[in-house]
């Protein structure tokens, strides 16, 4: 899947899923895309596209990612995997990038999707 292949499949995804469209906050950036919970409006996924040298890549232009929130447990290991960075803009102890130029299969990022809008979602008592 190529970059707008994987961000569009993703979208959909997460609109199939769980019902969430993506919201457009940042005038100065129009592609990045905000996924929210309905009821407590906490992201779960961010897709944003992001200059390669931002992110320590080699290479010239941007490349898409997707800032997901996995904990502690699972980001060690993920960060230990190609395609896996710490998080850009974000906390990099509980969130994890994932590049979106096919290194990482969607139904990996898909799992790693839902984890997020577990670890985001409204707590219980």
């Amino acid at each position: 899947m190529q970059n707008n292949a994987m961000r569009d499949g993703l979208t959909r995804y997460i609109h199939k899923t769980y019902g969430a469209k993506p919201d457009f906050p940042w005038l100065k950036y129009p592609s990045y895309a905000v996924f929210r919970h309905g009821d407590n409006k906490k992201w779960f996924a961010v897709i944003l596209d992001v200059p390669r040298q931002k992110l320590g890549l080699k290479g010239d232009g941007a490349v898409d990612i997707i800032n997901l929130k996995c904990g502690q447990a699972l980001l060690g290991s993920l960060l230990m995997t190609e395609g896996f960075l710490p998080a850009y803009h974000m906390n990099k102890e509980h969130w994890v990038s994932v590049l979106l130029d096919g290194t990482v299969d969607k139904e990996n990022i898909c799992g790693l999707i839902d984890v997020s809008f577990m670890n985001t979602g409204k707590k219980t008592k």
